[in-house]
């Protein structure tokens, strides 16, 4: 009997959503998994270390990693009009931000990757310190001015109003206009050793498990709600509904052009390293 496959993705409702058909076994023709569940900073960690098969992880850790995974070419969250925000506690003009102190939930997710390539341009002098905080207690330290700024993603969209911030800037919508593609955020990765037929295989399972979520959403609330972390289930559905989209099933010549200008244009200010060329070029044909 052939060992499952060890997989680690967030409880994020995007992710359980995506993946319950595959993890509960619903896919009978789909490789096993041992599921582990994990915020993207401990993910990112794992990948580094390469310690499992597949993950869910930051695009920002993407090129520290390729010698050992692969990107998948579905299952990861993209699109448009989804990006991380920078809130503050009173309208601000982003040029005001120049040395202020600044909460992130990672330094090396995307939404700060997002965020270093915007201030570069809109903050003269750039912020000033940058603290981590754990994603729920961004929102309160900026009520409370412990930090000037503060990075937030997924939900936080709907609820920062709940706590009487603003948003300063909007970094999908800024990456959106200078760009024109959609916003890379989490990807899926798996581990190059594991050998072209299973790689083909596993991705085959990822889409299945997307369009079973789709053709039959109420197979997996239950399970979406438990993991949600006292997610309002409004919430759960407006998070569901920006995160899974096209791009999810299918990244496409599109999806796999923003990822390629993300990482160019990181490296180039220094914020990443290169690419090794050709590591991306395969993934459309699995």
């Amino acid at each position: 009997m052939t060992a499952p496959l060890t997989l680690a993705h967030s409880p994020c409702p995007n992710d359980t959503f995506v993946f319950h058909a595959w993890t509960e076994g619903l896919l009978p023709d789909a490789p096993g998994t041992q599921l582990t569940l994990a915020d993207i900073d401990v993910t990112n960690g794992l990948a580094q270390k390469g310690e499992l098969d597949v993950l869910k992880v930051s695009y920002g850790v993407l090129p520290h990693i390729l010698d050992d995974y692969a990107l998948l070419p579905c299952g990861g969250a993209l699109g448009r009009g989804c990006g991380p925000l920078l809130l503050v506690a009173e309208p601000t003009e982003p040029a005001a931000l120049a040395g202020a102190r600044v909460a992130v939930p990672s330094t090396t997710s995307t939404a700060y990757l997002l965020f270093r390539l915007w201030a570069a341009d809109a903050i003269p002098g750039g912020v000033g310190e940058v603290v981590v905080l754990p994603f729920h207690e961004i929102m309160p330290a900026v009520r409370d001015g412990a930090v000037d700024a503060g990075l937030v993603i997924h939900e936080a969209r709907f609820t920062y109003g709940r706590y009487g911030l603003h948003c300063a800037a909007d970094m999908g919508e800024e990456w959106e206009k200078h760009t024109a593609l959609p916003i890379p955020l989490g990807a899926i990765v798996a581990r190059r050793s594991l050998g072209e037929p299973l790689l083909r295989s596993l991705t085959h399972a990822v889409r299945a498990s997307v369009r079973a979520a789709w053709s039959d959403p109420d197979a997996s609330r239950a399970y979406v709600l438990r993991h949600a972390q006292e997610m309002e289930p409004d919430v759960v559905d407006q998070h569901i509904g920006l995160y899974v989209n096209e791009f999810t099933a299918d990244l496409g010549t599109e999806g796999l052009d923003a990822v390629r200008t993300l990482l160019d244009r990181s490296a180039e200010l220094g914020l990443l390293p290169s690419a090794a060329d050709g590591a991306l070029d395969t993934i459309l044909h699995l």
